[in-house]
């Protein structure tokens, strides 16, 4: 017998995705372990590809395997339960191993091969002068040079694109496969001494550094150069002269750094309900089994202290937390709580940090340096290997599901990794999801409520305003008199306000008046927005842009005309109305450059601006004392669309928003603007009856067939001929039809016929679409898993991507 590894290896296609069985040479069967990525031959064409070793197996001495070309870790990337979650993933979201492989490792640490030569072992010399030249510098290389590394020292190089290929086929050198990593580590010059006797005769100088480096064992250069007053030269004579020796190590890119002071660990005061949430949840917690809980409370009843103390408590056990928020704009309160209670225990994880920042704090957390992952959806991938608590914080919001592949949710990775490591998962929402909600209501999860506000804060008073009629009385501003009177009064007052527009750019519609013809994304089937910024219309959805034109591009007319209002429109809008007010407006657009939701939000938190207006950024989790004004400019947009869940995230949005009113010690009041205020969610959400909508919108669900009464599974088709996507996805239909007969005659499930999506173009691709309602089953993932590798084979459809998406975000 002899050892095997079955390595999932990169670029593999679904239909033809598994573990690939590779022996394991002699020379590589100690580096050769679960976890460690590997260079493999693959293919009739043995081509070089990544992979990573997933299990070690015996086999047969005859039986014929290629070989590992190269073990590329020295220490396994992932554990035991990150490789059970790789299968796990494939499993659930239909999705590559590999694909798997890269959710649970940081950009940074991806690899890359490139081309690289060196020279072959039996050719010494060439008689070419040109040839000579690239062979002699290979040679004297230890490791194969890259071509534009050969062309820094011999620029001529970069003039003859073909010339190492030429040398290649006459056999002088041999191409390989050079694996580098993005991102490479950082590192600080170290001194230390060595084991030498210390010379006799020293200046001051090198008496001065001896001396540190006696205290300290073994400090930074740039340190000793400083506490010292000595140059490196004086060190570097020391380094000559046998008393100390320089080496490298590793330092962690921390963004953070300077906001981890010492932590507090004072315990502070929990109110009543509070107390018995904290209590209920530790309960469950104490039980040592894994378990979910949703903790539900109204916005402003200090959710974030219940689950701090419960976080003290995990860890006091010495076991691992993961703190989960659904916007990066969420990110800086959260890490500021964190950081202020456990210091550079510590990790952050979200996409607003640089490659390197999240390698290394991926770093810090798998080599035990910090164990509490704070973070977006990401951070529940974090490498804790003794997990104890995982938190959902706004567990209702669709950014904990990714939209592409792997299409996984937060959420039920949470649960997989709870149950992994016995650890309890919580849930917390003002606006529960209604598939969480229904699930607590059926003994899934424990229900626990924070039922009033933290101390003496109460809710805010909420007006709705009919916008109807502020149309009629010649208002065709986004700010009602109402809302612009209550702004007035609170500015007199030195208070704040937040105004959500969930629209950014100018005009949200440019178009004709001549011909009608609306201006549209050449890319996209949806109109283009105007930005007053930079004078330009974009496509929010593929990034296009172009300048404004004097005229219609369709009949030349010069009668363009824009509508439809914008976070910039509505802050040049305020500005006007008010111009002593400082107005902040913060979404996609204004905050750009890294931090700056950190830096806005701290800005508006010491009261350098009075009034924010922005997207649904601005909508949740945000706590400001000053606070007394919230209002809504455009509440309908949300509210009528065709997907099922529309109901639910307008309340969801319109309650996050009145809730961020009155806070602290001060009145709230909320102002929700609409053209149907006869519409019960308003008053509902303005009231922050979460259970009298719950019980409307389930019995809705129900009647109609929807989560949670039934999984949803969206099959998505896409190309660039819209007729050859619309006849993949009827064939796709057929197989199913044929297959679901044959075999799965059992299995319960409602197939819609192919529809195109809402935006049917994006980015130049056609899209449509099957939605098939059925239970999240193994035999149905079973059932849907052949469908995916069986409808590839079908060449006549070659160019047309397929994939699944169980319970997406949004079925339109």
């Amino acid at each position: 017998m002899r050892k095997a590894a079955r390595v999932a290896v990169e670029k593999t296609a679904y239909h033809f995705d598994r573990e690939f069985d590779y022996c394991v040479p002699n020379g590589l069967l100690e580096a050769a372990v679960p976890g460690c990525r590997v260079l493999v031959p693959f293919g009739n064409a043995n081509a070089r590809r990544l992979g990573i070793i997933l299990e070690l197996v015996d086999v047969e001495e005859n039986k014929e395997l290629k070989a590992i070309a190269a073990v590329l870790d020295q220490a396994p990337l992932l554990s035991d339960e990150g490789i059970r979650l790789l299968f796990w993933l494939k499993q659930r979201y239909f999705c590559t191993l590999f694909d798997a492989v890269r959710l649970l490792l940081p950009a940074g640490m991806h690899l890359r091969l490139h081309t690289g030569y060196r020279c072959h072992p039996q050719k010494e010399f060439s008689p070419v002068e040109e040839e000579e030249q690239v062979m002699k510098i290979l040679r004297s290389a230890e490791m194969p040079l890259r071509p534009e590394q050969l062309s820094r020292k011999l620029p001529w190089l970069s003039k003859a694109p073909h010339f190492l290929e030429e040398m290649e086929q006459k056999g002088l050198i041999v191409r390989t496969e050079i694996p580098l990593r993005q991102i490479g580590d950082a590192t600080q010059k170290m001194v230390r001494l060595t084991d030498r006797e210390l010379p006799q005769k020293l200046t001051l100088k090198q008496q001065a550094v001896l001396s540190l480096l006696e205290e300290g064992k073994q400090v930074s250069l740039k340190e000793l150069c400083y506490f010292t007053g000595v140059t490196p030269a004086v060190v570097q004579t020391l380094v000559r002269r046998g008393a100390v020796e320089l080496f490298d190590q590793e330092i962690f890119r921390n963004p953070y750094a300077d906001g981890c002071s010492a932590p507090t660990s004072g315990c502070f005061t929990l109110s009543e309900d509070q107390e018995h949430a904290f209590q209920e949840l530790l309960s469950k917690y104490r039980q040592g089994k894994p378990f979910a809980s949703l903790l539900y409370g109204v916005t402003g009843s200090g959710k974030t202290s219940v689950f701090l103390r419960l976080a003290d408590e995990v860890r006091r056990d010495g076991r691992d937390v993961i703190v989960m928020v659904p916007e990066i704009s969420l990110t800086p309160q959260t890490v500021a709580h964190f950081h202020n209670r456990y210091g550079k225990d510590v990790a952050v994880f979200h996409s607003g940090l640089t490659l390197a920042e999240r390698m290394d704090e991926w770093k810090r957390v798998k080599n035990g340096e910090a164990h509490i992952a704070v973070g977006t959806r990401s951070a529940v991938f974090a490498p804790l290997s003794r997990i104890g608590l995982i938190i959902l914080d706004e567990e209702q919001e669709y950014t904990y599901k990714s939209e592409s592949s792997p299409r996984y949710h937060a959420r039920d990775v949470a649960k997989f990794r709870s149950v992994q490591h016995q650890a309890l998962l919580l849930l917390c929402s003002a606006t529960p999801s209604v598939e969480s909600y229904y699930a607590a209501e059926k003994g899934q999860y424990s229900l626990v409520t924070l039922p009033s506000r933290y101390g003496t804060a109460s809710l805010p008073e909420v007006q709705i305003v009919d916008m109807n009629q502020e149309m009629e009385e010649g208002n065709t501003t986004v700010l009602s008199r109402s809302l612009c009177e209550a702004l007035r009064e609170n500015l007199e007052r030195k208070q704040q306000a937040i105004l959500l527009l969930n629209r950014r750019g100018y005009h949200t519609f440019v178009s004709c008046r001549a011909c009608g013809e609306p201006l549209l994304c050449p890319n996209c089937s949806i109109s283009l927005t105007y930005h007053a910024d930079n004078e330009r219309l974009v496509c929010h959805y593929c990034g296009y842009s172009s300048p404004m034109p004097q005229e219609c591009p369709h009949c030349h007319e010069q009668r363009l005309y824009s509508s439809g209002s914008g976070t910039q429109r509505a802050e040049e809008q305020l500005s006007a109305l008010f111009p002593q007010a400082r107005v902040l407006r913060l979404d996609a657009d204004a905050a750009m450059s890294r931090f700056s939701y950190e830096e806005k939000l701290s800005r508006f938190a010491a009261g350098e601006y009075d009034l924010i207006v922005g997207t649904q950024m601005v909508a949740k989790g945000l706590d400001f004392e000053n606070v007394t004004l919230a209002a809504v400019l455009s509440a309908d947009q949300t509210l009528y669309s065709d997907d099922f869940r529309s109901y639910e995230r307008a309340f969801s949005l319109l309650t996050q928003v009145v809730g961020r009113s009155g806070r602290g010690r001060y009145t709230g009041k909320a102002m929700i603007q609409t053209y149907t205020p006869e519409n019960p969610i308003f008053q509902m959400a303005a009231s922050q009856d979460y259970l009298s909508f719950y019980r409307e919108e389930i019995a809705l669900r129900q009647a109609m067939l929807y989560p949670p009464f039934v999984d949803i599974c969206m099959v998505g088709f896409s190309g660039q001929q819209q007729e050859k996507v619309h006849q993949a996805s009827l064939f796709f239909l057929q197989l199913l039809q044929k297959l679901a007969a044959q075999e799965y005659a059992s299995l319960p499930m409602r197939v819609l016929k192919p529809t195109p999506a809402a935006v049917v173009k994006v980015n130049g691709k056609y899209r449509y679409k099957i939605l098939i309602k059925c239970r999240n089953s193994k035999m149905f993932r079973d059932f849907l898993s052949r469908l995916l590798i069986c409808f590839p084979k079908e060449r006549r459809f070659a160019g047309v991507s397929v994939f699944a998406d169980i319970n997406p975000d949004s079925v339109l």
